[in-house]
């Protein structure tokens, strides 16, 4: 099993993070190389003629190493809202089609669709969040509905972020493709943790951030866009995305053809040399340990908990309805008032989601981690 990366983090021995599904510690490593980029930019004469294509290039290698990707299906992006409506301008959703959403989804798989439904003639169909937990049995229900309008593309999660539940994106994938629907996949909480391959899989287009499980700064985040849907107008106008746009040559406007692939998605301004080498070192260690070692690692610490906690009422999904790395434990009752600002005073720190405490470790957790979360939250529950 992958041992506990915590020595290559700047994460004190009194300290228990527990809430990688929000923000991830920076690695050592990523905080000195974002301060020597932030020294090459105080001499911005010491760069030369290739290294901003190096930066781009270097992040879009490492992002699509991690899905199975070629580099050329990458287009490097800001958020998941940059993407999804990248996508949206791209993708046609047929009228009078529905698109499938998860009830509580997070926004950015979301919002773009209610925003265009009324104009684009579909209507916007939200899964409700399965009281059995079971989100995928869910979605191909509403997906194969009888009686219900062809379903004409699906954005959704691969994981919910609230409360660990793992869509199985095969199966939905399989009950999209019956009705020739498109699928766009928020792969936040999943993508380096959970292995992907988007050759196999052939989604129409993935998104997924830095900041959280790809140990990474704010503000990185990358679209996978597939080679059929490589031929659109992209959200911004912008000089990379042309085929010769180019200040050094004596003709500006040289050629104003879009790029032949995922490049022409590029966001404007996209020469962000301090983060941008941030996000690579991230991912790069993500690949490096692979996706199925992180997945058995921290599942051994969500199991534990689970099962130290399991004299105590929380209710828990079933290990086969829940990703590895994420655990939301509820309570019937509600859970006590300011159980995790009491958490947190103690230097353990989890996080309240939809009135649920939802506990996300990374590599840089141990079983004295897991250990020490089961007996402050006997202690506290106790008093």
């Amino acid at each position: 099993m992958l041992a506990s990366q915590r020595d290559l983090f700047d994460i004190p021995r009194d300290v228990c993070y527990l809430n990688s599904a929000s923000y991830s510690p920076l690695p050592l490593r990523t905080q000195e190389a974002g301060r020597a980029a932030v020294g090459r930019k105080g001499q911005p004469w010491t760069l030369d003629a290739g290294f901003a294509n190096r930066q781009h290039e270097r992040a879009r290698t490492a992002a699509a190493r991690l899905i199975n990707a070629d580099a050329s299906d990458i287009a490097l992006i800001s958020a998941i809202s940059y993407g999804v409506a990248t996508a949206a301008k791209v993708l046609t959703v047929p009228r009078g089609s529905r698109v499938i959403v998860l009830e509580n989804d997070h926004s950015s798989p979301v919002l773009e669709w209610h925003g265009r439904a009324e104009a684009q003639g579909f209507t916007v169909e939200t899964v409700s969040q399965p009281t059995d937990g079971d989100w995928t049995s869910a979605v191909l229900a509403a997906i194969e509905r009888s009686g219900a309008p062809s379903v004409g593309l699906a954005s959704i999660s691969s994981v919910h972020w609230s409360d660990g539940g793992l869509i199985d994106i095969e199966q939905v994938q399989a009950a999209l493709r019956r009705q020739g629907a498109k699928f766009v996949i928020d792969a936040t909480q999943s993508t380096g943790v959970l292995a992907m391959d988007v050759k196999r899989l052939d989604p129409d287009a993935v998104l997924f951030p830095t900041y959280k499980w790809l140990i990474g700064p704010y503000g990185r985040a990358f679209l996978y866009m597939a080679k059929r849907h490589q031929n659109g107008v992209p959200l911004e106008q912008t000089s990379a995305g042309r085929r010769n746009v180019n200040s050094e040559s004596a003709v500006y406007f040289g050629d104003l053809a879009y790029v032949d692939d995922a490049r022409r998605y590029d966001m404007g301004q996209r020469d962000h040399f301090i983060s941008m080498e941030m996000a690579s070192i991230g991912i790069e260690m993500m690949a490096e340990w692979g996706a199925p070692a992180i997945a058995e690692r921290l599942g051994m610490i969500t199991r534990r908990i689970a099962v130290g906690i399991s004299d105590l009422g929380f209710t828990v999904l079933a290990d086969r309805l829940r990703a590895p790395h994420i655990l939301s434990l509820g309570l019937a009752r509600g859970l006590p008032k300011e159980l995790i600002s009491r958490l947190a005073v103690e230097n353990i720190h989890v996080a309240l989601r939809l009135g649920r405490m939802r506990i996300s470790p990374h590599v840089f957790n141990d079983e004295a981690d897991a250990d020490r979360f089961i007996a402050a939250l006997r202690r506290i529950l106790r008093s």
